[in-house]
């Protein structure tokens, strides 16, 4: 375990504000400031717990040395500041000499899972999405492997082999404390899964304690007090902090906040029945975070004993940490506790390595460019005797899978589906003229209007909304009249 001995020093400028301050402070006259830290930091093939450590974390106050003490250990490992990204050009094509399968691999593993987002550019893209990509370039396009040699005489001694390392400045403090537990939460999964190489070990340098149950690191560096602590961080018995989502039918309507993230971007069939997950926030507002739509599937002979995945996505703030996977998965045994068939057809790279590896599904197809007989849902597929014939499905890669795995409780499942979906991406003036519809049964323009105290013409466009939307069913009274009435859904 080297210790590191850093002073650092700058000269004191002399003028009259200065000495002012010094009055008024009583700070000693002095020409140059200085400050001295001396730290230990784990070698980079130090063996933590008996193995090689991957997370490690320096975290500390501002201005308590943090920055000084990573750019000295670490030299041209650190990345200090972010990178310089082309507005011309996507972010998926800024990876230079990496294939594009890596890339949206990486990008996969830190959590950004939006295709959508990848062929746009950095500048246009939300601070959590600008985060993920800065971190999946250093993972990616970090300086490389460094070679390390033996202490004692370096003459005739043989190197050790090339260790990876990327230090990562000021990791989180441009998100929100939300973004940032789910985005460690990404980042250490994946580099304990070696989706970075099997030799990648990642040190992140923040002033936030609060990612430190996320990332789980091996060792962590508190510079507050220059105390270094050694052996992996787990303070839950399931290792992170558990993530407790509320899933809840909503109307097809929620599918306009998700629709831009996902990859088929386009309209969702009208029959479709959907489901949120919400994730709780400190203000005990409920935010949802992931989306999953399912319609019956056109079977032969069998079309009302099965269901199809129809959507499903998660918002980029929220991706990299399995909830897209969970909230199908919901989904599919609450369906299979209804006797129903179950399939799902995918084109995500990453729900597909999941799910080939998942014991809940079992693949039943797998569709991809012509005579392309490669890949890893491929190799799995003839290793278990399965036909991976190439489907075109508009020349995308996709893998077709069915579930196996527990059906839902039938009377959580029964009170789940008879639930009266939630009204969803409404503005006010919608709700308002919902609920008056729903409380009275039937409703005219008028009638809102008066209530609600806005324009008449302004309540007859809310509920036409809400008709167009599904919500009401609009119908004539007289010749003249035009009157709405809820629907069940």
């Amino acid at each position: 375990m080297p210790e590191h001995e850093i002073t650092v020093s700058c000269p004191v400028p002399a003028g009259f504000a200065v000495d002012q301050v010094r009055g008024m402070f009583d700070l000693k006259p002095e020409k140059t400031a200085s400050e001295t830290f001396v730290v230990d930091v784990p070698a980079d093939d130090e063996l933590i717990d008996g193995r090689p450590w991957r997370i490690g974390v320096i975290v500390g106050p501002s201005g308590s040395g943090k920055t000084t003490v990573a750019r000295d250990v670490y030299g041209k490992r650190f990345r200090e500041g972010g990178f310089r990204w082309e507005k011309a050009k996507a972010v998926c094509d800024q990876f230079a000499g990496h294939s594009m399968k890596t890339v949206t691999q990486t990008l996969n593993a830190v959590g950004f899972s939006s295709p959508p987002a990848w062929v746009k550019p950095h500048h246009v893209l939300s601070g959590g999405e600008r985060f993920r990509c800065d971190l999946a370039r250093a993972l990616l396009c970090s300086s490389g492997p460094v070679a390390t040699r033996p202490r004692g005489d370096a003459r005739g001694a043989v190197a050790t082999p090339p260790v990876d390392l990327v230090a990562f400045d000021e990791f989180t403090s441009v998100v929100d404390r939300t973004v940032a537990k789910i985005g460690s939460a990404a980042i250490a999964k994946s580099l304990r899964k070696d989706r970075f190489g099997a030799d990648k070990k990642f040190v992140a340098v923040t002033c936030h304690y609060d990612v430190l149950d996320w990332l789980e690191p091996d060792w962590v560096l508190d510079m507050s007090s220059q105390q270094l602590a050694r052996g992996r961080l787990r303070r839950f018995p399931d290792g992170r902090p558990a993530i407790e989502l509320q899933v809840a039918p909503v109307h097809r309507g929620a599918w306009e906040l998700f629709r831009r993230h996902h990859y088929l971007n386009t309209s969702i069939q009208r029959a479709a029945q959907c489901f949120c997950a919400f994730w709780p926030q400190p203000s005990g507002v409920w935010e949802p975070v992931a989306f999953s739509a399912w319609w019956r599937a056109m079977i032969r002979g069998n079309a009302r004993k099965a269901m199809r995945e129809h959507r499903t996505v998660v918002l980029p703030d929220y991706q990299g940490v399995g909830i897209g996977n969970r909230l199908s998965e919901y989904c599919a045994s609450l369906y299979a506790s209804q006797g129903m068939r179950v399939y799902s057809t995918t084109g995500h790279p990453g729900m597909i390595r999941y799910r080939a590896a998942s014991p809940l599904w079992a693949c039943t197809r797998h569709g991809h460019a012509p005579s392309t007989k490669t890949g890893i849902l491929a190799k799995w597929c003839e290793s278990q005797g399965l036909h991976a014939n190439a489907a075109n499905s508009r020349d995308r890669i996709t893998g077709g899978f069915v579930y196996v795995g527990p059906a839902m409780d039938r009377a959580q499942a029964d009170a789940m589906l008879a639930a009266r979906p939630r009204p969803f991406c409404l503005s006010d003036a919608e709700r308002e003229a919902l609920a008056i519809a729903r409380e009275r049964g039937g409703v005219t323009a008028a009638a809102v209007a008066r209530r609600t105290g806005r324009s008449a013409t302004h309540a007859l466009k809310s509920l036409r909304t809400l008709a167009a939307e599904g919500y009401l069913r609009e119908f004539r009274v007289g010749r003249a009249r035009i009157a709405f009435e809820p629907l069940d859904s």
